[in-house]
């Protein structure tokens, strides 16, 4: 497949449009201390997160994450040693992976959440004995 001149001229713009509405990354760094990416933005403004929390970097070591690179456009950060990737206007919108990623992420939290309905229906299981047991189903031979 060619590349016309005029696609890649409507490409040229969307990358301008898209480096004029998020500011780039000029530093970032993974701070031991507090367990948490740290990257300054060309506004002035500093975001941290865990890296727990990011897809591509949930099981990283501390010196998985001591080398992060900054992409050409600034837009995003590369991390060598894990060979992932994310992309900062992504990172502004609050998401930390894709979608199924991230609703997998959503999922395994709201098993965690704890309400009072929960709270009840444990108690009435566990003065009947426990959770009720799955039948078995019958095989015929």
């Amino acid at each position: 497949m060619d590349i016309t001149d005029k696609a890649l001229e409507a490409a040229h713009q969307r990358a301008a449009a898209t480096r004029n509405a998020f500011p780039a990354v000029v530093a970032v760094h993974y701070d031991r201390r507090v367990a948490r990416i740290v990257i300054s933005l060309a506004s002035g403004l500093e975001l941290a997160f865990s890296p727990k929390h990011a897809q591509g970097l949930e099981h990283a070591r501390p010196a998985d994450l001591a080398d992060i690179e900054i992409t050409p456009s600034g837009l995003g950060l590369h991390f060598p040693q894990l060979d992932a990737d994310l992309y900062l206007p992504a990172l502004l919108e609050g998401f930390l992976g894709s979608k199924r990623w991230m609703a997998s992420e959503i999922g395994k939290m709201g098993g965690k959440m704890s309400t009072e309905a929960k709270a009840k229906a444990a108690r009435e299981n566990g003065k009947l004995g426990g959770r009720p047991k799955k039948a078995k189903e019958l095989t015929t031979p």
